[in-house]
């Protein structure tokens, strides 16, 4: 698997934050490309010369507005883990399905911000693109560490099938495809990590 790469980020003077809050919510509600700077300026009530002197350009507003809001379900995320520390690794890889159904509960009424950007960027070369697939990387390889502790042997055949369990939800809930995407996904995942507990360490994915 690739390594992540790690995006150039900026220092986020008062400015800027009204900036990048404005820009969050219209790139999340309405998309990168029919958003302009303008708009952007007038919604955070700074000039368009503020916005370039802080952040030099859009696609350096695009980078920071996705790796803030992978920060923020980083954080979320941890928040359940940790409280599902101490419990049975399956337990543990559950609480990742209990935090993105939560985060996207709160966050998440237009389905996945990478998903979306990738959709509308898609180009290697911008500046943004390592935040995308660097997300979807690192969650990879959260499930892989997760799964490591289940079957050490079949980790990354597991890891990816909670992988897609967890990417399917995240697509389904953002067409709104049908109820509660999440929380099939989590019965699912579950259901998957018993018949894997039942059949031993290297079974085959039911």
């Amino acid at each position: 698997m690739e390594s992540e790469t790690v995006p150039h980020r900026i220092r986020m003077t008062p400015g800027a934050r009204r900036v990048l809050e404005a820009a969050e919510r219209l790139f999340y509600e309405r998309g990168i490309h029919p958003v302009g700077v303008d708009l952007i300026a007038a919604e955070a009530g700074v000039t368009k010369k503020t916005l370039y002197d802080r952040f030099g350009s859009k696609e350096q507003l695009v980078v920071e507005y996705l790796a803030h809001r992978d920060e923020r379900w980083r954080e979320l995320l941890g928040s359940h883990l940790d409280a599902a520390s101490g419990q049975a690794p399956a337990a543990r890889i559950l609480a990742v399905f209990g935090a993105a159904r939560a985060w996207a509960a709160e966050h998440g009424s237009r389905g996945c911000s990478m998903i979306n950007a990738h959709a509308e960027i898609g180009d290697p070369a911008h500046p943004a693109y390592p935040v995308i697939t660097g997300q979807k990387q690192w969650m990879l390889a959260l499930f892989t560490r997760l799964a490591r502790e289940i079957d050490e042997a079949d980790a990354d055949r597991l890891a990816q099938g909670l992988m897609l369990l967890h990417e399917g939800a995240v697509v389904a809930h953002g067409l709104g495809v049908f109820p509660d995407p999440f929380g099939q996904a989590l019965d699912r995942a579950r259901e998957l990590l018993e018949h894997r507990a039942a059949a031993g360490p290297g079974a085959p994915p039911r």
